[in-house]
């Protein structure tokens, strides 16, 4: 990857505050308005004796993954396209694929640290355990991140223009949101919606994630769910992207 695109492009992202705020702050700021309410730091029987708010820490980890997959990049990658910008890296050293790769670490690298400053204010604010099952936890938190800036691909290479990429993301997002927990916490479901919902990939992101918080290994059935996405996501983003 070329170093001098990464700076560029983590330069333009800060320029840009809605997606800082969106992506980085946001989450930390939900769950911090949500663990301020009285009824969300007692014990709930529906989430296992959990208090909600140590169910929703996952779920803003979610969010910041979702926001920046289906929001920030396919709006981003649209643009460059929609302005000429692919077209004219073809004519210097610098490919195409390396501003990809680019805005991708980017993008992972702040919707990571928005995971982490939501673990911090929960853990500081409200008490919430860390993850007892560290390692289950990165790699279920890695691969939905690479699941969901898979699908921003996705939604990129099917966008032709700004306005079609918001819209086709914006689709996307309410029901990604909902499977991640965010009106209803994943294991708080009815077992057949449960069990569907854990076959997208954010669902299966909030179970996995919600194990390894618990202290147990993620299960392999929502990792192998994880990974397929990231592999099918993938395979389609490579497919259908088009630098013109």
């Amino acid at each position: 990857m070329n170093t001098a695109v990464l700076r560029a492009e983590f330069r333009l992202f800060r320029r840009e505050p809605g997606a800082v705020f969106w992506v980085f702050l946001f989450p930390a700021l939900l769950l911090a308005i949500l663990g301020s309410i009285p009824s969300f730091r007692d014990a709930d029987d529906s989430l296992g004796g959990l208090r909600p708010v140590d169910a929703y820490v996952p779920i803003a980890v979610l969010i910041a993954l979702i926001m920046s997959g289906v929001q920030t990049l396919p709006q981003t990658l649209t643009g460059y396209r929609e302005r000429g910008i692919l077209r004219r890296m073809r004519l210097t050293p610098v490919r195409p694929t390396a501003l990809l790769a680019a805005q991708m670490t980017v993008q992972g690298a702040v919707a990571l640290g928005s995971a982490l400053l939501a673990l911090a204010v929960g853990r500081l604010a409200f008490g919430v355990r860390l993850p007892g099952q560290p390692a289950g936890y990165l790699l279920a938190l890695l691969l939905a991140a690479a699941a969901a800036l898979a699908l921003g691909a996705v939604v990129s290479a099917l966008s032709r223009t700004t306005k079609i990429a918001g819209a086709i993301g914006s689709a996307v997002f309410f029901p990604m949101m909902f499977c991640a927990g965010v009106w209803i916490p994943v294991r708080a479901m009815p077992d057949a919606l449960a069990r569907g919902v854990t076959l997208t990939p954010f669902g299966a992101a909030a179970r996995a994630l919600d194990q390894a918080a618990a202290g147990h290994w993620p299960g392999w059935d929502h990792l192998g769910v994880l990974t397929a996405w990231a592999v099918l996501l993938t395979a389609g983003a490579a497919r259908w992207f088009r630098w013109e």
